[in-house]
């Protein structure tokens, strides 16, 4: 198994925390992982993103060109970064910040309203929770149990108030997208 990912989005949106906990739910996992961020001076507000490549054998690059699953979180990213989906890949994308949909008809496309469904589990801010549980619903690559170890881990114990939350929304993004299979 190897899966080659891009996360976009705008600085704030927490698109690097998704790839890091995602290279960390592979870590905890025994596979082979790699994250590479990349990112504006400007931080927040401007454009972030980040590769990771998650697998079972040696990763010969970080770099990814051509990504099994895009996961972008505004309009911008997913207008830049949909052409690097592989055909048969996944595109999965925030419909509560991108009014328009995918043009290509050969990638399969999850539509994330992760706002709402941030909001519904208690914490606006946990919007890319919901994406990284829409990815997992997805894939199925980790459980829930790990991907909270990985949170623990990146958050520390003063943000431990802020887990049951974060917990509900990657359980209602798992939702969303299995919904959509």
């Amino acid at each position: 198994m190897e899966r080659q990912l891009i996360i976009a989005g705008f600085g704030g949106q927490g698109v690097l925390l998704i790839g890091q906990l995602l290279a960390y739910s592979g870590m905890l996992d025994g596979k082979n992982v790699s994250w590479m961020p990349s990112y504006g001076p400007e931080m927040r507000g401007g454009s972030a993103n980040c590769a990771v490549v998650i697998s079972d054998r040696e990763i010969g690059s970080p770099k990814v060109e051509d990504a099994d699953i895009v996961i972008a979180m505004n309009r911008p990213s997913m207008e830049l970064f949909e052409k690097n989906v592989v055909p048969g890949g996944t595109l999965i994308y925030n419909s509560s910040l991108i009014d328009g949909k995918p043009t290509r008809d050969d990638i399969r496309v999850i539509a994330v309203p992760s706002g709402e469904i941030a909001e519904q589990a208690g914490n606006l801010r946990s919007a890319n929770m919901v994406m990284l549980g829409a990815y997992t619903g997805l894939t199925e690559d980790f459980s829930v149990a790990t991907l909270m170890d990985a949170l623990r881990h990146k958050m520390g114990p003063s943000k431990e108030k802020f887990m049951p939350a974060n917990q509900k929304a990657i359980e209602l993004g798992i939702d969303c997208a299995k919904q959509q299979l």
